[in-house]
């Protein structure tokens, strides 16, 4: 292993206004309140409310709203959302509601009422205060970033959309959110772009920071020009290891590093570096606002405002063995979650020691009903399922590719660095086996060996892994000082991935898809642009970075370091 300059840390870097800390913000909205005098501070789910509110109220308002209080009762908002929650400890189903729908309505037009009739100061907060606030209001819009709202549902700290489910435990609060909160705020904050006046990034508590519509804008038509990176975040895991510690500089202290999610846009967070001071904001709302830019017109075409393409690391390396797990087709997505595609993957192997291996497929001749049976068997408590009986076991080594479509039974071996590269429906994993292993709570993680049978593939057996899944490797370009390889995936999956050697500059079109790209080989690699476009910019060993496809044209050659040296990336991007 080795410990390179991996950027923890990726921001867009920007001249604008920017404001820090409480009393700041105090003397904004007074400023503001001298023009207009109401002020609507709408929030995402998992805003630390109390926080927010007890600030706004030390303006002394005349009126002071929190449209919790103007919200349907809690029991009437279970009941509304019960369909999409389901009674399944981890799966629910997409929701069609709206905003509006949480709303008592003969108190929201009272609310409109009072805000008109009032004389002095008014300020609005939660969910939906613009709502409340008449068109001329100054709106301050308080956004977060998915991963930290995890956070805080770990802790139980944060109330859902018109539910107090702190209590809950951690998986339903995601499950609320996933299937429910998000989508509908992300609808309604998608309403809002064009009338939030400044926004207000309160991801670290009592230290706020706020920038207006200017300098918001800026920073997301700047990260649309250029190659760029989301915020990468790092989590342990049952089975997790020790590579990711060294080479991405993690605390040394943690037992163990199981994840990183280096490009999961809808969860991670983009940093703006505004006059040298970092601002968070969730990475969706690139996706939302530039969706055309960003994906493709024929990438938003199919999959709208949903950016398809994931990368993230499972760390094995002194670790243990993933779950032995299955994704859903997408018709049975499609009909039980209400999604309308699924998570086919592949295991891109960044890194493998001694003993590394990839478990993957049927072997050949395996009786399906005995299988389940053991699972069955195994599931309760009964007997260890003996996996190298029914499931191929590969050995696996640096820079091999297994392609996973979904149906196919899988799992990565200890000792593995592995970049999965997968479309991002990211919830949806039936557990199979858990080789008898506790959760980092103590306690079984569920298993769903009835959705898996389901969704199996019993077709994709060891003949079939090997022509078909494992290392299919096609030399489809080269030139001087560089080599292009196809890499899969499998043609039951949306995504293409492309392996580039090269010790010289090599050329890359987006061809109206956006382009994800890891550095699996190399110390640092230049992108830039042969117009000039955008600066040159620098990625290190194991970054993942996203090529919006508006970009065009674009090259990548060794740098610093590197020069002199052979280095590799992969590519992935959607067939169309």
């Amino acid at each position: 292993m080795r410990k390179v300059n991996y950027d923890r840390f990726p921001s867009t870097k920007i001249t604008g206004t920017i404001l820090q800390g409480w009393d700041a913000v105090h003397t904004l909205l007074v400023e503001c309140f001298k023009v207009k005098k109401v002020v609507a501070v709408d929030f995402y789910a998992g805003v630390r409310e109390e926080e927010v509110a007890g600030e706004l109220e030390l303006l002394s308002p005349a009126l002071f709203i929190n449209t919790r209080n103007l919200m349907k009762p809690q029991d009437e908002i279970k009941a509304m959302t019960e369909r999409f929650m389901t009674d399944d400890v981890l799966f629910g189903y997409v929701t069609n509601l709206t905003l509006n729908d949480y709303f008592d309505a003969e108190k929201l037009e009272q609310a409109r009422k009072q805000v008109a009739d009032a004389t002095g100061r008014v300020i609005i907060v939660g969910s939906g205060a613009a709502m409340v606030a008449p068109a001329e209001a100054t709106v301050v819009y308080v956004d977060m970033a998915r991963w930290e709202i995890q956070q805080r549902f770990r802790v139980h700290e944060v109330k859902a959309l018109g539910v107090d489910n702190r209590e809950d435990a951690v998986s339903l609060q995601y499950k609320r959110g996933y299937f429910n909160d998000w989508r509908i705020l992300d609808r309604y904050k998608e309403s809002l772009f064009g009338r939030v006046d400044f926004w207000l990034d309160t991801h670290i508590a009592n230290e706020p920071r706020l920038i207006d519509k200017e300098t918001f804008f800026k920073g997301i038509e700047e990260t649309v020009k250029t190659p760029f990176r989301v915020v990468p975040f790092f989590d342990p895991a049952p089975w997790g290891g020790q590579w990711m510690k060294e080479v991405c500089g993690l605390n040394p202290e943690k037992e163990n590093y199981g994840w990183c999610f280096d490009c999961v846009p809808e969860e991670n967070s983009l940093y703006f570096e505004v006059n040298g001071v970092r601002f968070e904001l969730p990475s969706v709302d690139l996706v939302l606002l530039k969706s055309r830019e960003l994906l493709g017109e024929p990438v938003e075409a199919r999959f709208g405002k949903d950016f398809p393409i994931r990368f993230d690391f499972l760390d094995t390396v002194g670790g243990g063995n993933l779950s032995v797990q299955v994704h859903p087709t997408t018709q049975f997505i499609r009909e039980n979650f209400g999604m309308y595609y699924t998570q086919d993957e592949s295991y891109y192997l960044l890194d493998a020691k001694e003993g590394a291996s990839v478990y993957l497929g049927l072997k050949t001749g395996i009786d399906k009903n005995e299988m389940i049976h053991d699972l069955r068997e195994a599931q309760k408590g009964e007997v260890v399922f003996d996996t190298e009986r029914y499931v191929n076991r590969l050995p696996a080594k640096k820079h091999d590719h297994y392609l996973i479509p979904g149906g196919t039974v899988h799992c990565s071996g200890s000792e593995a660095l592995v970049l999965e590269i997968s479309s991002t429906p990211n919830l949806f994993t039936f557990k199979l086996w858990d080789w008898q292993r506790l959760g980092l709570d103590g306690k079984p993680r569920p298993i769903n060996v009835e959705r898996g049978k389901d969704v199996i593939d019993w077709k994709r057996d060891t003949e079939y892994v090997n022509k078909h899944l494992a290392n299919r490797f096609t030399q489809v370009a080269e030139g001087d000082g560089w080599r292009e390889e196809c890499t899969g995936l499998h043609p039951n999956e949306f995504i293409e991935t492309h392996r580039h050697w090269f010790s010289k500059p090599v050329t890359h079109h987006t061809n109206n898809s956006v382009n994800v790209l890891n550095l699996v080989e190399g110390e640092e690699a230049v992108i830039e642009s042969p117009i000039n476009a955008f600066k040159p910019f620098v990625v290190h060993y194991a970054e993942t970075f996203i090529i919006p496809a508006s970009v065009g044209e674009y090259t990548i050659a060794p740098y610093g370091k590197s020069v002199g040296q052979e280095c590799g990336t992969i590519k992935a991007y959607v067939r169309y």
